[in-house]
């Protein structure tokens, strides 16, 4: 399976005066092969959706390189930019009720995009808008309402339809169901799986949710403060943690599966998570560490493969 994108070694800082930066992403090197979902997973405040925002271009890079299919992305995206990717990649964002425009009509936000194509009447647009709106479980007279009219659940569903209609290879999906309810969150998911299968999507999935991670995902990279901590299968990940980070995470979150649950350890995390103005030295886990070694103060591991199994770790327990 071949790559469809890779970011390599991509940093994002975000100035806030007086000298003083925030280290929202710090040299992430992530391939996601065609056709695969990478569940993207980490505490608030780890950086995720700042990661997801800077690979399609809504955040500059700082540095790095983002690659798709090969092509260098630009630093920092034009208008003229936006334009020419937005059949390759878009993001499906995580507030339903933010990322809707209210003045324009459920039927304009869907269309914003396809507009771009000049080759397309207004009949034309009309009738993929009605399309899509069925395709996500809507009604095609919806195109008329506005997104005050809609719950949760149908805003996030107008949301996937927005960035689908375009037949993007590569989707962004910024913790899609977080501010959904739990019975309209499996909903959602089903409806991006079976779109996934029909339109042979690429995703990068954020989320909290591990559990529902691990059932969407193929891959799980776990990050901590900016920096990615582990990479692997999801199910191995999932059931057989190597970072402590990833332990303790997955063990503070609740399985819904009681067979499950028995099958893996219960820990919660001690501590606070570290500014993100003010890195600490060393292994940015080291002051929550239940297995901190001296060196991990002082030395920053590095995201290395592991012998034998098809993983890769940053923790100097592996060195």
């Amino acid at each position: 399976m071949s790559n469809l994108l890779k970011a390599a070694e991509l940093t994002r800082y975000f100035d806030i005066g007086r000298n003083q930066r925030v280290h929202a992403v710090e040299k992430v090197t992530l391939e996601v092969a065609e056709k695969e979902i990478v569940g993207l997973v980490g505490e608030s405040g780890s950086g995720k959706s700042t990661f997801g925002k800077t690979v399609v271009g809504l955040h500059a890079k700082t540095s790095g390189t983002v690659k798709f299919r090969g092509e260098t992305l630009p630093q920092k995206y034009r208008p003229a930019d936006f334009q020419r990717l937005a059949t390759k990649m878009q993001m499906i964002f995580q507030d339903p009720y933010s990322s809707l425009n209210p003045r324009m009509t459920v039927g304009e936000i869907i269309a914003e995009g396809i507009r771009l194509h000049p080759e397309l009447s207004a009949a034309d647009i009309r009738q993929l808008v009605a399309e899509w709106l069925e395709r996500v479980g809507l009604q095609a007279d919806h195109m008329s309402r506005y997104p005050h009219e809609f719950s949760g659940g149908q805003r996030q569903r107008i949301g996937i339809a927005r960035a689908l209609i375009l037949e993007p290879e590569f989707v962004v999906c910024d913790e899609p169901i977080s501010a959904l309810d739990v019975s309209v969150q499996a909903q959602v998911i089903n409806l991006l799986d079976e779109l996934k299968d029909k339109m042979g999507l690429t995703l990068l999935f954020i989320a909290h949710d591990l559990s529902m991670v691990r059932y969407v995902s193929d891959r799980m990279a776990v990050m901590y403060l900016g920096s990615l901590v582990e990479v692997g299968k999801a199910d191995e990940v999932y059931f057989d943690p190597k970072h402590p980070y990833t332990e303790v995470l997955i063990g503070s979150n609740p399985e819904p599966n009681p067979q499950l649950e028995r099958n893996r350890p219960s820990t919660t995390i001690q501590g606070e998570i570290p500014s993100p103005v003010n890195v600490p030295a060393g292994c940015r886990f080291a002051n929550r560490c239940p297995k901190v070694l001296d060196q991990c103060r002082t030395v920053t591991p590095e995201l290395i493969p592991l012998k034998d199994i098809n993983r890769q770790v940053a923790c100097h327990l592996y060195n």
